[in-house]
């Protein structure tokens, strides 16, 4: 692993100082959009609501994001994508990019609305950058041969430091790999669902105006989506006060670490500026742990701690 990140980190220098364009900055990824900050109210076109969304918590294509302010017209940048608003459940707009592009951006040389991120989550590493895959095994020997089976995604992760990841859980056993900077990760292990905020709420998704303003737009097609809506860096323990009995571990992984991320563990996650990442997602079992989790989930609800 510690000469994987080295090679992909010569890389990253190489194309950042390369003097033309090379294929794999020329690559076009798709970004996750949304704004900064907003000083109107947004607008929501829409209440109807349809069929809830199934799979991985965030979006399924690489993206660039950010938020609005939650309230009043006050310059907020939070920078966070899937992500409670109000009563909403709102996700970020989809932008493709050359790759070369997200690279200006991040690194001062160009301006973008939005912050931006590349988080694609459906296997991008090779259906958008194959130029990448000889820097890399395709799989982690000793994961799939605990687990038993190959990895459903390999993907590729690029950001902004403003990008964060709001708190939530997936049905993946992960192996998360950090090539360049860092990721910080705020974690609750399955136990603490009884402690741990949901409710429901109308999704929606950011679309970037032709002025390059964002607004927030109802998805009419989908049921309401449950969602974690507290915040585990400044949790409103008046609202949410058994969140206070919760314990989170928290861990940086630093450029040349992995980090095994248990399927259905509650994770937030930030990270710096221009940080590379790569994980493996290996698809859980639906086993006596699931059903465990799901006993407890059921439990929470029925005793009205939700």
């Amino acid at each position: 692993m510690h000469l994987l990140c080295r090679q992909w980190g010569s890389n990253w220098v190489l194309l950042a100082s390369a003097p033309q364009p090379s294929s794999f900055s020329q690559s076009s990824v798709c970004l996750l959009l949304c704004p900064t900050w907003t000083s109107p109210p947004l607008h929501c076109t829409s209440t109807e609501t349809g069929s809830a969304p199934i799979g991985p918590a965030s979006s399924v294509t690489p993206c660039s994001t950010g938020q609005p302010c939650r309230s009043g017209p006050s310059l907020i940048s939070d920078g966070y994508a899937d992500a409670v608003r109000g009563n909403r459940f709102v996700m970020p707009a989809e932008r493709r990019l050359p790759l070369s592009c997200v690279l200006d951006v991040l690194e001062g040389q160009a301006q973008h609305p939005g912050v931006l991120y590349v988080q694609k989550q459906c296997s991008n590493l090779p259906t958008e950058l194959p130029q990448l895959l000889s820097d890399l095994e395709p799989h982690v020997p000793w994961a799939s041969e605990a687990l038993g089976k190959m990895p459903d995604a390999v993907n590729f992760w690029l950001g902004e430091a403003a990008a964060v990841t709001s708190l939530h859980k997936d049905h993946y056993e992960n192996l998360y790999c950090v090539v360049s900077g860092e990721k910080r990760f705020l974690l609750h292990p399955p136990s603490d669902r009884p402690f741990i905020p949901y409710e429901l709420y109308t999704p929606a998704t950011y679309q970037l105006t032709q002025e390059g303003s964002f607004k927030m737009v109802d998805e009419e097609a989908m049921e309401k989506v449950p969602w974690i809506p507290l915040d585990p860096l400044a949790p409103d323990l008046a609202r949410y006060p058994s969140y206070s009995q919760a314990r989170a571990l928290c861990c940086t992984v630093q450029a040349g670490e992995m980090l095994y991320l248990p399927a259905l563990w509650f994770h937030h996650v930030q990270q710096s500026h221009g940080c590379i990442a790569v994980n493996y997602w290996y698809d859980m079992e639906y086993d006596l742990k699931y059903s465990y989790f799901q006993l407890l989930d059921s439990l929470t609800k029925a005793s009205g701690l939700d």
